[in-house]
């Protein structure tokens, strides 16, 4: 499913130049439940951003389910990233002035999913993450958990295979992060492939696969 052969990816920074992934190979078969832990700085953002073609490789290739993505354009790249993958991250990234239903319906708009649908899907995404009583509450009158899974609701109305989280739970308290990854794990049994970003070793321990990078390099 993911397939990551030599990447590199460098920034410049004055007259330095940072190499935040160093020859990073890398297969991720469809279903896995896949951590990535290590320091602060060690690359392991920069690895989501490539993985969710947010950002592109310096150096290397990157086939997904057997297509190759590093030369793909802006809006070739923005609709294999909504058929394909979606995204947690720390700080929910929802939009403030929009109800919990429409910060969940925003993607299916942005794809022109008919309103009929996205509504049938909505109602069936509140469910699943029981929050069918705060579908017109607004994300300032959510608590922490609540948030997270909206942003997961949010993540999974276009059916992705993958389903990446960055940190998914280092916003949150203990009993609030154990109940969003419990549901993150719900979803991989059904068949999700789960990626989780984490510094957290209680988190990253749960994980059926456990990936370590330092300095850019899995170790």
């Amino acid at each position: 499913m993911i397939e990551l052969a030599h990447i590199r990816r460098t920034f410049q920074v004055g007259e330095q130049t940072v190499r935040a992934l160093d020859d990073v190979s890398l297969s991720i078969a469809k279903g896995e439940y896949v951590s990535v832990m290590g320091p602060s700085g060690s690359g392991k953002s920069t690895l989501l951003n490539v993985i969710a073609l947010l950002d592109q490789p310096s150096e290397g290739h990157y086939l997904l389910n057997g297509r190759p993505v590093t030369q793909l354009s802006d809006d070739e790249l923005a609709k294999v990233r909504r058929e394909n993958i979606g995204f947690v991250f720390q700080f929910f990234h929802l939009i403030p002035r929009l109800t919990a239903a429409e910060n969940i319906e925003m993607p299916m708009i942005l794809a022109g999913v008919a309103p009929k649908e996205r509504r049938q899907r909505v109602a069936r995404a509140l469910t699943d993450v029981s929050l069918e009583n705060r579908a017109h509450h607004k994300p300032d009158q959510l608590s922490g958990g609540q948030l997270q899974r909206v942003a997961i609701a949010r993540a999974m109305i276009m059916k992705p295979e993958i389903l990446l989280a960055d940190e998914p739970t280092g916003n949150l308290d203990s009993q609030s992060g154990k109940e969003i990854i419990e549901l993150l794990e719900s979803l991989n049994r059904q068949g999700v492939t789960l990626m989780v970003i984490t510094h957290d070793p209680n988190i990253g321990g749960r994980a059926r696969r456990k990936i370590q990078i330092i300095d850019g390099k899995i170790i």
